[in-house]
C-alpha cells in the first residue's frame, strides 16, 4: 500500500465555540486557537481538524452556513483566520477544514433566493416539492426528528432538510450546484489549506423517487459527484479528505476510498457508534459487539482502503464515560483507550480534552441542554407524555452538548476557557481534570498521548502493520497483533474493573518482547505463557522477528 502524509499522521479536532476564548465574550474564537498552537504541537499532532467558522446563524452550531467565504462574526475576521493558517503552518501543523454542502443555511443567499418564485434562477438549487393532501411529500424523517419537510407560503410547496429546518439540503443533481461548490472549495484551498472533512457527505445522492417509507442516499449518485469533485478539484491539490458518511459498510466504504476510484482518502462510519445498541438508550455496549465491528473494519479494508480511527467527536459523547470508567479508573481507561486508537491500523483522530480524558457532563435540567438535536428530541417525547425526569439521564448519556462544554485549561474560574461567562456551562469536575494539572504529572494521560504519537511516528509497523485479533470470544480482553516485515506489536488491553488472567497460546509469548508502552509500571515481558492485566490495563510489545 503506497504511503502517504495522512496515513502517517494524528489529526486533532478543534470545535471553536468551545475550545479557547480571547475576548472575554464567552465564546471560543480563532485567536484563542492561535493562543494554543504551541500545546498542539507540544502534543506532537500533525493535522488540525477545524469544525466549520464560516458565517452561520447557528442553529445548529456552524453546521448552518450563510455564507461559505467568510467568517461568523463571534470567531473573528477572515485575516484572523489567515494569521491562524500562516501560524499553523510556521509549526509543521497542516489545517483541514469542515466542508457541509449536503445543506446550507435558510439564510445563505442562495435559498432566500429559491423561495421568492418557482422559477428564480436559484428555485433548483434546493429541493422543492408540491404537499400530498395539506400534508408533506412523504412520511421522511429528519435527523433532528419530526417531519423533513417544510412548509413555505410564499410558494406553497415544502423544501426538504435532512437536518434542522434552517438547513434546506441542496439539490445536487442540479449542475450549477457542482459549480458552486468547486468554486468554493478551491476558493479555500488556493488559501493554502490542506484538505477537507466533508460533513454528512454521502447524503448528497439524493433517490430519483421519494416514494419510499425513509430517505436512503442513492450511493451510485454521490460517487459520480465525488468522482467529478475529485477530477475538477481534489486531484490538483497535496490534500487528504475524509467523507463522514453514514451507513457504509468496508465493502461500501472502499468504494469511496480505493485509490483506484479517485473519490475521497478515507471515510468516518457510524458502525461503531452503533455497538451498544443504537442512540437515546440507556444501554452499555458489549466489548463483543465492540471487538467485532473494529476487527471487521481493521481486517476487511486491508490492501483496499484507510481506515479512520476515532471514539468520539463534537457529535458523540465522551468516550471515557462511554467506553471506559470515568469514574475510579478514568486515567487507566482513558489510555487504555488510547493505545487502542493509536495502535491500529489507519489514521487515529483527536477529539479536544481526549488528551486529558475529559467526561460527560452531568445537567441537572432539560433547561441546561444548547444542542438542536437534544432539544427536539426532548420536545418530541415531551409531547409523547415522556416525564422530564425520565429523559434528563438518557439525555445526560447522549447529548451532543457532552462534547461541546469548554475546553478546561486549568483550575480558575471557567477553567481558563473565558473572563466572561460561558456560552455553554464548564463540566463541574475542571479544578481535578485540566490542562494545567496533566501537564504537571508526568504519569498523566495528556503525557501518554504524547507518547502514543511519538511511537506512532517511530514505528512504521503501528501505521502500515498487517492486524491480526486473538482471544476473539473473550469478553474482557481485547488482544491483536500488528505485524510489518519482521517486526512485531503485541497489544493486550483490558475492558473491566478486574484483574485478568491469560494463558497465552505459543506465538504469542516471546523471549524478545519489550514493552513499549504501558498505563501501568513494572510490566513483565512475555517469556512465560501467561500474563495478568490489572484494571483498564493497556500493554503494547514490540519484537523484531
Amino acid at each position: 500500500m503506497a504511503k502517504k502524509w495522512w496515513k502517517e499522521s494524528v489529526i486533532y479536532q478543534i470545535y471553536p465555540r468551545s475550545f479557547m476564548d480571547s475576548n472575554g465574550d464567552g465564546i471560543g474564537d480563532i485567536n484563542g486557537i492561535i493562543s494554543k498552537l504551541d500545546y498542539l504541537k507540544d502534543l506532537g499532532v500533525n493535522v488540525v481538524w477545524l469544525c466549520p467558522v464560516y458565517k452561520s446563524p447557528n442553529d445548529d452550531n456552524g453546521y448552518d452556513i450563510s455564507d461559505y467565504r467568510d467568517i461568523m462574526d463571534e470567531f473573528g475576521t477572515l485575516k484572523d483566520w489567515e494569521q491562524l493558517l500562516e501560524e499553523m503552518h510556521k509549526r509543521g501543523l497542516k489545517l483541514i477544514m469542515d466542508l457541509v454542502v449536503n445543506h446550507s443555511s435558510d439564510e445563505h443567499k442562495w435559498f432566500i433566493e429559491s423561495k421568492k418564485s418557482k422559477d428564480n434562477p436559484y428555485r433548483d438549487y434546493y429541493i422543492w416539492r408540491d404537499g400530498k393532501e395539506g400534508n408533506p411529500p412523504n412520511n421522511w424523517q429528519s435527523c433532528f426528528s419530526f417531519s423533513a419537510w417544510q412548509f413555505d407560503e410564499t410558494t406553497g410547496q415544502y423544501y426538504l432538510h435532512l437536518f434542522s429546518k434552517k438547513q434546506p439540503d441542496l439539490n445536487w443533481a442540479n449542475p450549477k450546484v457542482h459549480d458552486e461548490v468547486f468554486a468554493l472549495m478551491k476558493f479555500w484551498l488556493d488559501k493554502g489549506i490542506d484538505g477537507f472533512r466533508m460533513d454528512v457527505i454521502n447524503a448528497i445522492g439524493k433517490p430519483d423517487s421519494f416514494d419510499t417509507e425513509w430517505f436512503t442516499p442513492d450511493d451510485q449518485k454521490t460517487h459520480r459527484y465525488l468522482q467529478e469533485m475529485n477530477q475538477k478539484v481534489l486531484s490538483h491539490y497535496d490534500i487528504m479528505t475524509v467523507g463522514e458518511t453514514g451507513g457504509v459498510t468496508p465493502e461500501t466504504a472502499s468504494l469511496f476510498t480505493a485509490d483506484d476510484r479517485n473519490e475521497l482518502n478515507m471515510v468516518f462510519h457510524f458502525e461503531l457508534m452503533d455497538a451498544d445498541g443504537g442512540k437515546w438508550t440507556r444501554n452499555r455496549f458489549k466489548l463483543m459487539s465492540l471487538k467485532k465491528i473494529l476487527s471487521k473494519w481493521q481486517t476487511q479494508l486491508d490492501n483496499k482502503a484507510w481506515n479512520s480511527l476515532y471514539l468520539n467527536n463534537h457529535d458523540q459523547p465522551r468516550m471515557v464515560s462511554r467506553y471506559g470508567d470515568d469514574g475510579e479508573y478514568r486515567v487507566q481507561s482513558a489510555k487504555m483507550l488510547a493505545t487502542m486508537l493509536h495502535t491500529m491500523h489507519g489514521t487515529p483522530y483527536i477529539y479536544q480534552g481526549e488528551e486529558i480524558g475529559l467526561t460527560n457532563v452531568p445537567f441537572t435540567s432539560l433547561n441546561d441542554f444548547k444542542d438542536i438535536e437534544t432539544l427536539n428530541w426532548v420536545k418530541e417525547n415531551l409531547a409523547k407524555g415522556k416525564t422530564a425526569e425520565e429523559l434528563l439521564p438518557i439525555a445526560n448519556l447522549w447529548s451532543r452538548d457532552n462534547a461541546r462544554t469548554p475546553m478546561q485549561w486549568n483550575d480558575t474560574e471557567n477553567a481558563g476557557f473565558t473572563t466572561g461567562t460561558p456560552w455553554i456551562q464548564i463540566n463541574p469536575n475542571y479544578r481535578e481534570i485540566n490542562v494545567r494539572n496533566d501537564l504537571e504529572k508526568s504519569d498523566s494521560i495528556f503525557h501518554y498521548y504524547q507518547k502514543l504519537i511519538q511511537l506512532r511516528h517511530q514505528y512504521e509497523v503501528i501505521v502500515y502493520g498487517d492486524f491480526h485479533e486473538y482471544f476473539n470470544d473473550s469478553e474482557q480482553i481485547y488482544c491483536y497483533t500488528r505485524t510489518l516485515e519482521h517486526q512485531r506489536l503485541i497489544v493486550f488491553l483490558n475492558f473491566t474493573a478486574n484483574t485478568v488472567d491469560l494463558i497465552l497460546p505459543k506465538e504469542l509469548s516471546s523471549k524478545k518482547a519489550v514493552v513499549l508502552i504501558s498505563n501501568y509500571e513494572g510490566k513483565n515481558d512475555l517469556k512465560s505463557a501467561q500474563i495478568s492485566l490489572q484494571p483498564y490495563e493497556a500493554v503494547v510489545y514490540f519484537e523484531e522477528q
